[in-house]
Parts: C-alpha cells; structure tokens; sequence
C-alpha cells in the first residue's frame, strides 16, 4: 500500500482545518494530507491542489460543512473527486467507500474502557484499512489495541510534542495526524 510506505519514511500526517494550514501542508514535506474542515463548495477545490503536489488526501467525510455523511455524499466525492480515501467515525461509510476501493480510517475515540472495546467491535465488523485513535497521547492503549487487532494505527489528537511523537511510533502507530504545524518538520 502506497500509503503505509510513505508513512514509514515520514510518519507525520498534516491536519488541515482551513486555507493558511493547507498552503503550509502542500509546500512541506509531509506527503500525507487530512482535509479535516471543509465546505461542500470549496471541498473539490481543495482536493485538487492537493492531489496536483503528488501528496495523498483523505476527507473527513463526517466533518464537511454543508454535506452530510451519508453513501450519497460518499459517491458525490468519489465521483466527482480524486480523493485517495475517507476518514469516519460511522461504519456504514467506511464499508461502502471499502466497496468502491477508496482507501478508509476508521475514527474512533477512546474514552474509557466501554469505548475501547466498543471500538475493536468495530473495527472487527468494518475492516477498515486503518484505525485512528484518539487522543493520540496514549502509549499503553495503541499497545494495547494493537495486540488485540492486528491493523495499522494513527495516533491523532492532543499530540503535543515531539515526546508525544515518539512515543505513539513506539507504542506501534505507523503514523500521527497532527494540525500542530511546528511538529510537522520533526
């Protein structure tokens, strides 16, 4: 999979919410892209400038102001888009995009015990191409989630520092999704 070796060789996904970050995101070397905000006017627009530097793009599909994560908005964004894959938390989307060989991550947040296993549930149902965690910041839970299903792991949210960084890869992350622009050179 183009996108777990391009992690490996720079494990760091820019997370962009508006227009500043996505310029600092396409003129870096980050090679993974998170469209996390976006409107359904600007939404194509935005995937286009990122595709034309080569780098990947996948769009939170549930955060797309003025689209509903729905399947319709699903096949709008496939066809009308060259989106390398999805980003959700609803399981429904990330079995259809798997259907039309989009590339899918699987959100899930880790609150408490309840939500962890609630979240292998998941991830054992749907088969996403990767899970994503939340907050990223905790070692011993992408351990932990890992040994009890074997998938890629990205680490995102309250990741702090370059300590943070290192111990989410250590812990077994292939990757970290960050809109913290100053850990993006690290």
């Amino acid at each position: 999979m183009e996108l777990i070796e391009k992690l490996e060789l720079n494990p760091i996904i820019a997370a962009v919410k508006d227009e500043e970050t996505l310029r600092e995101a396409i003129n870096s070397d980050i090679e993974v892209i998170f469209i996390l905000k976006s409107t359904i006017l600007t939404i194509e627009k935005v995937i286009e400038k990122i595709k034309k530097t080569g780098k990947i793009v996948f769009v939170h599909i549930d955060l797309i102001d003025g689209m509903s994560p729905t399947l319709d908005a699903l096949d709008y964004l496939n066809q009308k888009t060259k989106l390398d894959g999805i980003i959700s938390t609803k399981s429904a989307l990330i079995k259809e995009a798997k259907k039309l060989k989009l590339l899918t991550i699987q959100r899930f947040f880790i609150l408490d015990s309840i939500s962890y296993k609630n979240s292998l549930k998941y991830a054992r149902s749907t088969k996403p191409d990767i899970v994503e965690i939340l907050p990223g910041a905790m070692p011993k839970i992408i351990k932990r989630f890992l040994y009890n299903y074997d998938c890629p792991l990205i680490a995102s949210g309250i990741i702090m520092d370059k300590e943070d960084v290192i111990l989410a890869l250590k812990a077994g992350a292939i990757g970290i999704s960050t809109t913290k622009t100053d850990i993006w050179s690290l």
